[in-house]
């Protein structure tokens, strides 16, 4: 039986606005992750994909709160540890996060070296200052970083060797579990292939885990992800395999999500391009029912009203959705839109 080395449930997490309102960023949110498995989280921009991350690592900080909910690292609810021994014991070593827009991550007006004594000092105290910059050597040359890298400022390396060091001080104690959130963003497609191959080989290698990998490029998931959930509007509406999801998602906002990418394998050219209509709901005010359903094209009134919130429905063979038409029924629901499509393509 596989090690879990991280298991979420039922985790909710809020935002509090200056007039006291709130946010629903992270609204019951639940996963397992086995040990030597990368899942994908992917969702449009605002779905709560950071602050799933943040939430995570126990980075409550004002204005985000935690509500309610469990976050096992390795069998222990790092919730009801204090913040110190989750800081010192867990933060760094068992869980570690590469933060989204991570080339502006690093301060200035430091060298890479004072991050790296940073980070070490505060972890390994028993390490000499020599000891601790060969273990950075060490990682460096693992992530292709030259030795001068320690002595630079973050303003003499280039967006891919930033994005490299981040990582690297990241995963400089080996953590159990490694958080990417977006970290091949803002990169060309040379500097993402490298990325996103030093991140695979650290799980090859075992120096990660596992992984959880998020992004908005849901194609992207395919070449590193084993699992994929996607998120909505504060919750996750489907999880299957990487091929599943991609190849033949289920949930409308996920075929639609699909429909909306251009992507280059040869499986989805043959696919018509669609936007997807209006706009997620307010998560201050959310709404009964389906969150997909104002933008949903097979919405009914009963998707709306007859749900306080639809629940997330297991289809066998890890495979959900959420939503309250069965498989069978999205299926043939696809066939005729795509039959449809395909005569009106005719027509033109």
């Amino acid at each position: 039986m596989a090690t879990k080395t991280l298991i979420v449930k039922n985790l909710k997490t809020y935002y509090k606005t200056r007039l006291k309102e709130k946010v629903c960023a992270v609204d019951d949110i639940s996963l397992e992750l086995e040990e030597g498995r990368v899942l994908g989280i992917a969702g449009e921009s605002g779905c709560g994909k950071s602050t799933l991350a943040l939430s995570l690592m126990g980075f409550y900080f004002p204005p985000l709160n935690f509500k309610s909910g469990t976050i096992e690292v390795e069998g222990v609810d790092i919730m009801k540890l204090p913040y110190e021994k989750l800081r010192t014991d867990y933060l760094g070593t068992k869980i570690a996060y590469i933060p989204q827009a991570a080339m502006n991550a690093l301060n200035p007006t430091l060298r890479i070296s004072s991050f790296v004594l940073d980070v070490l000092r505060e972890h390994r105290p028993d390490l000499t200052k020599e000891q601790m910059l060969n273990l950075a050597r060490e990682k460096f040359e693992f992530l292709h970083l030259p030795e001068r890298v320690l002595s630079a400022y973050p303003n003499e390396l280039s967006g891919g060797m930033k994005q490299r060091t981040v990582i690297a001080l990241s995963s400089m104690l080996n953590p159990k579990v490694l958080i990417a959130d977006e970290p091949s963003s803002a990169l060309d497609v040379t500097s993402q292939k490298i990325v996103i191959a030093m991140l695979k080989k650290m799980m090859d290698d075992q120096f990660v885990k596992s992984m959880i990998f998020i992004t908005h490029e849901l194609p992207l998931l395919r070449h590193v992800a084993d699992d994929i959930v996607i998120m909505y509007a504060g919750e996750f509406v489907e999880k299957g395999t990487a091929e599943e999801v991609i190849f033949d998602p289920i949930h409308p906002y996920s075929h639609a999500l699909m429909a909306s990418i251009i992507v280059p394998e040869e499986e989805m050219k043959s696919k018509k391009l669609c936007a997807i209509p209006g706009a997620p709901p307010n998560l201050k005010n959310v709404p009964p029912g389906c969150r997909f359903a104002d933008r949903c094209s097979f919405a009914e009134e009963r998707c709306k009203k007859e749900f306080e919130r639809i629940p997330l429905i297991h289809f066998g063979n890890g495979r959900y959705s959420r939503c309250i038409f069965s498989e069978s029924e999205l299926r043939e629901k696809y066939a005729k839109k795509a039959a449809k499509q395909h005569s009106e393509n005719d027509y033109e």
